[in-house]
């Protein structure tokens, strides 16, 4: 069996590049040589049988994930698949469950078989986990145990795995020799630092990165290449550590797409606004224009409670600057597991946030879709506003709370600016 990548470079079109080629609206010639090149990929494990593929990359819309997942304290799996209903219905296109509670394995297994969309996973959380529940620590947990999990994963039918394969060695030492304001943020970096530091030997998804890209290309598991030593606070960003690791994952990305692996690049982070730009540009030349996954960023440390829209305010300006694919952040972030309620506001903060881009790259229908809206509220039309607005349920709601007893909105009135300019052409 050979990957879409290896498909891609050999000529040969299969059914998942023509069903993203449609969604998209551009030549199936055109993403069939973006998908050899390694501008875009399309997570899409063999074995995820209700998978309907998206495409992630250059010349595409612009993409929004959506975490959720489990913890110690929150552990209920119906809790999970009321989220992933919800990430389904206000569109999101891709999902990751970063569970850390309860019967993970189950809870995987049973949200991956009702998703739709493309299914991903932190495999080091898991591992984790499990050493806990066995009363090992982490460190203990041998190599052969961490690459048996992932492939456990990739057999399950994950489509993309988050794999912090660039925390180098050489990448701890420059956190030792220029300390940060907040150490090392990434949950999984922070993981496998410690097994590092422990153990004094280097990260094992970079020693032996030649057995993750065989797995990965056995299953077709897109690598997303995470960002280990990414900023947890504006002070920290693009600071040494960073672009250390950032130069290690640009190698990576040579040594998967030469296995034909499907791969991408994870960014961070907290950023201050005037250091985005650099960032994306940066990562686009150093990997080879591989597709960009962001973080945010989160452009301001002080807005616990509001981090959905620091982090649309992030993505705008990264996703403007090249960067493809945008993971959202919600309310809750830095004080708790996120609610159904959260998950919402979350994708509709991103998905704003990714429209905005798109019509900023030019992407076709993007600003189509604007133009419908100003014609529609010209017209008065509440029903086709409704039906085109990115949250209808919201819409609907604020109409009915705050009606107007004209045909206007309920701020204006009979001074409503339509209706006076209605009136002055009409009589005009």
């Amino acid at each position: 069996m050979m990957t879409q990548a290896l498909m891609a470079q050999r000529g040969t079109v299969t059914p998942e590049m023509e069903k993203v080629a449609a969604a998209e609206g551009i030549p199936i010639e055109t993403l069939r040589q973006l998908l050899a090149t390694g501008r875009v990929v399309i997570p899409a494990n063999r074995l995820h049988s209700r998978l309907v593929p998206i495409g992630i990359g250059k010349g595409l819309r612009t993409k929004v994930n959506a975490n959720i997942g489990t913890s110690g304290d929150f552990s209920r799996l119906d809790d999970e698949l009321q989220k992933l209903n919800l990430v389904i219905a206000f569109r999101a296109d891709t999902v990751m469950d970063l569970s850390t509670g309860g019967d993970i394995s189950a809870i995987r297994r049973a949200l991956l078989a009702r998703s739709t969309i493309p299914f991903g996973t932190v495999p080091v959380y898991q591992m984790a986990v499990t050493a806990a529940s066995r009363e090992r620590k982490f460190v203990e947990t041998e190599v052969d145990e961490m690459f048996t999990a992932i492939e456990e994963q990739a057999a399950e039918g994950v489509d993309f795995m988050t794999i912090h394969a660039g925390l180098t060695r050489r990448a701890l030492d420059k956190v030792r020799e220029r300390p940060r304001k907040a150490g090392i943020v990434s949950r999984g970096g922070s993981i496998l630092a410690g097994w590092m530091l422990h153990r004094r030997q280097e990260n094992p998804f970079y020693e032996h990165f030649d057995r993750l890209l065989q797995i990965a290309g056995a299953y077709d598991v897109t690598l997303s290449l995470g960002d280990g030593l990414r900023p947890g606070a504006l002070a920290d960003g693009s600071d040494w550590a960073q672009l250390e690791e950032l130069l290690t994952l640009g190698e990576l990305v040579k040594r998967a797409r030469a296995a034909g692996v499907q791969v991408m690049v994870e960014g961070p982070g907290h950023l201050p606004l005037p250091q985005i730009e650099m960032n994306i540009k940066l990562q686009k030349t150093v990997c080879d224009e591989a597709p960009f996954y962001v973080l945010g960023p989160v452009v301001t440390d002080i807005a616990p409670g509001y981090d959905h829209l620091t982090a649309a305010i992030g993505s705008v300006v990264a996703g403007a600057a090249g960067a493809d694919f945008l993971c959202y952040v919600t309310p809750s972030e830095h004080l708790g597991l996120p609610d159904a309620e959260d998950v919402k506001e979350g994708i509709i903060a991103l998905r704003i946030a990714a429209h905005v881009v798109d019509i900023a790259k030019g992407v076709p229908g993007a600003m189509e879709w604007d133009n419908r809206m100003a014609e529609a509220r010209c017209r008065l039309d509440w029903e086709a506003q409704k039906e085109l607005s990115i949250n209808p349920e919201k819409f609907q709601a604020v109409r009915r709370q705050r009606s107007s007893q004209t045909d206007a909105c309920s701020m204006c009135g009979d001074f409503c600016v339509y209706k006076i300019q209605k009136d002055f052409f009409s009589h005009g």
